[in-house]
């Protein structure tokens, strides 16, 4: 996968990631008490979907541009296009944006971005909010310096672009660290299907270390026949201390995306309790 995040905003993989992201904060807000989000790889924030990456790929048009008029959306995907269309017909806002746009005013958002060009459009899209902060530096070394936040409540988004070869081992090392410093934090951590072994493999780490609860939830759009071959078509998310209630309602998101966003034969979607239950 291209690193830059503009030859993918808004395909059915940011569609699944960013409803589940909406979802969750809405269960933190349930709660007067504030919590924090940390985004470890948080991209520039904002994507044009008009501009030549996201035109070279028109994943798009297979993703968000899909949901456009469809009406009966389960309550989370129907919050999350809401935002998303708030930023108008050509833009697409990514996880720290998202965020940002739903936080209270005692929340506050930390996204981390190290590469240079995309931490500047970063920093200037969070500009506007005093609730967010960008950070400069890799995601997954300062991911264990801001744990525990001083909230003792919150998120954790694990989005890394997947291009090293030992990135798997490196999130999963990560995670560890992470979890030993927050463990009862909400953890989402994306991934691409791609091989199954590498996503077993991840999913085997985390639940070794002790989770009490962990929740798997994949989506495959299927692959229409002349569709390339590196073209990805599963995605999958691994979530740590779901919220109550979570699990029911992502999988009525993902069966409807899988109703609407299918490419070709078999389209699914999935949610597997892999430690623990409700």
């Amino acid at each position: 996968m291209n690193y830059r995040h503009a030859y993918h905003a808004g395909n059915f993989a940011d569609v699944m990631k960013h409803a589940a992201l909406v979802a969750v904060l809405g269960h933190l807000k349930k709660k007067d008490k504030p919590f924090r989000v940390i985004d470890s790889h948080a991209g520039r924030g904002v994507y044009d979907l008009s501009g030549a990456e996201a035109a070279k790929t028109g994943e798009a048009q297979g993703g968000v541009a899909r949901l456009e008029g469809l009406a009966d959306m389960p309550p989370a995907l129907a919050a999350y296009a809401e935002l998303v269309r708030g930023f108008g017909p050509s833009h697409y806002p990514g996880s720290p944006l998202i965020a940002a746009r739903l936080l209270r005013p005692a929340d506050r958002l930390v996204a981390i971005e190290k590469h240079s060009e995309e931490f500047a459009v970063l920093a200037a899209a969070l500009h506007p909010f005093a609730t967010a902060k960008a950070v400069e530096g890799d995601g997954y070394d300062r991911l264990i310096a801001l744990l525990p936040p001083p909230e003792r409540r919150g998120l954790v988004l694990i989005d890394p672009p997947y291009e090293a070869e030992d990135e798997f081992a490196q999130l999963a090392r990560a995670m560890a660290g992470a979890y030993r410093r927050f463990a009862t934090g909400i953890y989402l951590i994306w991934f691409p299907v791609k091989r199954r072994i590498d996503a077993g493999a991840l999913a085997g780490e985390i639940r070794n270390l002790g989770v009490a609860k962990l929740l798997l939830l994949t989506l495959d759009i299927g692959r229409a026949a002349d569709a390339p071959a590196e073209r990805l078509s599963e995605s999958g998310l691994l979530v740590v201390n779901p919220p109550f209630g979570f699990a029911e309602e992502m999988q009525a998101v993902l069966a409807f995306l899988a109703a609407h966003l299918a490419q070709g034969p078999g389209a699914n979607g999935r949610v597997e309790w892999l430690a623990g239950e409700g």
